[in-house]
């Protein structure tokens, strides 16, 4: 089969040939766009999930819908070294400028500037020059500022009948205070019913992290989990890309792939792929899909997880090297500290430096696990042997 006929795409965030099994995420998406921009209440929505599900794929599909119900967007991945403010506030200038050009500029409209101006002059955030604008004050306090900036722009949009959708992906990566301040202007924007919606992508602690941030984030959001596949979405994941180029999969190479991706999407796409790239004539069979699984897993070990291994300290290395020393995650933490060794309160300072990384992730006191699919395997193959672990078992 040529390889220029290759239908999937194993790329980080890229769109898959066929979004299965996300349709109910999809409509609740498509509603509450519509709802705002109808001025209807409508609640903002945090993903949580692993590394490898689609949350950035579904966050781009969230902003196609909202571009093609004539909404105002703005998507931003959050770079961990920067305050909020210095990443918003160019994204809210695009907004305000797209918003003029519905609409000669009114009062309100040169409001919503304003506020921008003076945002981005207390917190030191680089925009673009404004020459125009009703003056406005400024705090100097992310709470108060940010919430007045978020009623102003949705005000200037609800005056021309559209909405604002601000996709934002990796939340968990926000300072605590930065993080309280976004809840709070959210909450804000909730209560007043303003044409303003959050969709969010985050690791599974971030409810935790919102919760602990301001209480009431718990009801001010959905935190709708997103995890692997079920069995049937992912037969269409990998089947449908193929059959629209005239391949198909036999019935035990399916179920072989599926069993050794666990359904999750970013996997599928690079088992599909490599079957594809192994396969000479359709179906595609489950020798054909054992080869593929052998170049998969290599291209992984490769492009994927050596990466993360090497961004981990040596004492870092060492605690997921003993995570990965049991099979189920999450894992009780206090059983990781003795397969090192280490009491509890020794191993939490490098348990956090994980979860700090991105590496890890805790769903609840106690329990930690990885926060990408397939990493404890990873480390099994990367580092055989781990002495400390053996001796404590």
């Amino acid at each position: 089969m040529q390889a220029t006929h290759n239908p999937y795409n194993p790329g980080a965030g890229v769109p898959p040939p066929e979004l299965a099994g996300r349709d109910a995420l999809m409509e609740q998406a498509r509603v509450a766009i519509a709802r705002a921009k109808a001025g209807r209440a409508a609640k903002s929505a945090i993903m949580l999930g692993l590394r490898g599900v689609g949350k950035t794929v579904l966050l781009n599909a969230f902003e196609a819908l909202a571009d093609e119900q004539g909404c105002q967007t703005a998507f931003l991945e959050i770079d961990p070294d920067k305050p909020l403010a210095h990443q918003l506030a160019p994204q809210l200038q695009h907004i305000l400028h797209r918003l003029d050009r519905l609409k000669k500029a009114g009062a309100d409209l040169q409001k919503a500037f304003g506020h921008l101006r003076a945002f981005a002059s207390v917190f030191r955030a680089t925009i673009s020059d404004i020459d125009f604008g009703i003056s406005a004050p400024a705090t100097g306090d992310l709470v108060v500022d940010l919430t007045e900036l978020f009623l102003a722009i949705p005000d200037a949009a609800k005056k021309r009948e559209t909405a604002i959708v601000l996709l934002i992906d990796e939340i968990q990566y926000l300072q605590k205070g930065d993080l309280s301040a976004l809840i709070m202007a959210m909450h804000k924007i909730s209560q007043r019913q303003m044409p303003l919606l959050l969709f969010g992508g985050g690791l599974p602690q971030l409810a935790k992290l919102a919760g602990d941030a301001k209480s009431y984030a718990e009801r001010l959001f959905d935190y709708p989990p997103i995890g692997p596949l079920e069995a049937a979405a992912a037969r269409q994941a990998l089947v449908e890309p193929a059959k629209r180029e005239g391949v198909g999969y036999a019935k035990d190479a399916l179920d072989y792939v599926i069993e050794q991706t666990g359904g999750y999407p970013f996997f599928l796409q690079v088992w599909g792929s490599h079957c594809w790239d192994v396969a000479t004539k359709s179906p595609i069979s489950l020798a054909d899909a054992k080869r593929a699984g052998a170049n998969a897993v290599a291209a992984l070990d490769e492009g994927l997880f050596k990466v993360r291994l090497a961004r981990l300290t040596e004492r870092q290395k060492s605690y997921a090297r003993a995570m990965a020393e049991f099979a189920e995650e999450p894992i009780n933490s206090s059983n990781v500290a003795n397969a090192l060794g280490l009491s509890l309160s020794q191993a939490a300072p490098i348990r956090d430096e994980l979860i700090k990384k991105g590496m890890a992730y805790s769903p609840e006191r106690g329990l930690i696990g990885f926060t990408v699919p397939m990493f404890a395997d990873y480390m099994r193959r990367a580092m055989p042997a781990n002495a400390a672990a053996k001796k404590k078992r």
